[in-house]
């Protein structure tokens, strides 16, 4: 897939999703019936525009209250998006991707970490997500209270969506700032500004929910299939994959955002991506390019 037409289905779903509009002009939230309902992406609670609850927000709610119990209304559709989509929400429906992606369009150097680096780091993003799971309740029954450690203290999504708009309509708000805002204000920007020279940083390194769509890639009912008989191995996939992902050997890479990058980049048309249930084609060995 073009990746404009992409950004235009990214949009949709930022608009979607943030539909209250009214909520920035006052300042205040929406507490309808649909927000009960959690969204595919990462999109907070607290934003004045946003209509649903946020997945990872619910996860923490719930396993950090006083039950100490798992929703499985909220687990179930987790995991409902990511047996049928895997990382595609990544590259289509979630808007705090789309931020990083048009903020990678900004001209300015763009570093390559070094494999091993990049490789190290990635990690970080299923040491959040065990932090989600585990943490709330462990401070639950050290303290009491099971603060959502993910959101509270490192999210970058609710720092922008939430606590800046409110802050700007809420003079209450912001007589009430401290160190604790600051401290995201400050991991906000930092992210943002690692997304113009890195390509998404946060989704790379730091999102619970792209790690746990990454481990249901694999067993997605929609896949990125190759076909060995027409791969030429000519490695154009690989050139334009942001997420370093070799596509002709791992089509269900945990990394893979399922962008369609390679599937439009490949010259003899041997990747797709679709729902089906046929195994995915077998690697041919790789041999040189005929002249």
């Amino acid at each position: 897939m073009r990746q404009g037409k992409r950004h235009f289905f990214q949009l949709l779903a930022t608009l979607a999703q943030n539909a209250h509009l009214g909520g920035f002009l006052t300042g205040t939230i929406y507490k309808g019936n649909a927000k009960h309902i959690c969204v595919p992406g990462l999109n907070c609670y607290s934003c004045p525009g946003a209509l649903g609850a946020c997945p990872i927000g619910s996860l923490q709610a719930v396993i950090g209250g006083a039950g100490r119990t798992v929703s499985y209304y909220v687990l179930g559709t987790i995991l409902l998006f990511g047996v049928l989509l895997g990382r595609l929400i990544c590259a289509f429906l979630c808007p705090f991707g789309f931020l990083q992606d048009l903020l990678h369009k900004i001209p300015s150097p763009k570093p390559s970490l070094p494999r091993r680096l990049d490789r190290s780091l990635r990690w970080g993003k299923y040491l959040s997500l065990a932090a989600v799971l585990l943490l709330p309740a462990v401070l639950t029954d050290a303290f009491g209270i099971g603060a959502p450690f993910f959101c509270k203290y490192l999210c970058p999504a609710g720092t922008l969506e939430g606590g800046i708009p409110l802050l700007l309509k809420n003079e209450a708000l912001r007589g009430a700032v401290g160190f604790l805002f600051s401290w995201k204000l400050a991991v906000a920007l930092a992210v943002l500004a690692a997304a113009i020279l890195l390509y998404r940083p946060f989704c790379k390194y730091l999102c619970p929910l792209g790690a746990l769509y990454g481990l249901l890639n694999r067993f997605s009912l929609y896949q990125m299939r190759v076909d060995a008989q027409k791969c030429t191995h000519c490695g154009a996939c690989e050139r334009v994959c942001k997420m370093d992902v070799r596509i002709t050997e791992r089509p269900a890479d945990a990394e893979c955002i399922r962008c369609g990058a390679c599937q439009a980049a490949c010259p003899a048309s041997a990747i797709h991506a679709a729902f089906s249930q046929s195994k995915t084609a077998k690697k041919s060995p790789r041999t040189p390019v005929s002249p």
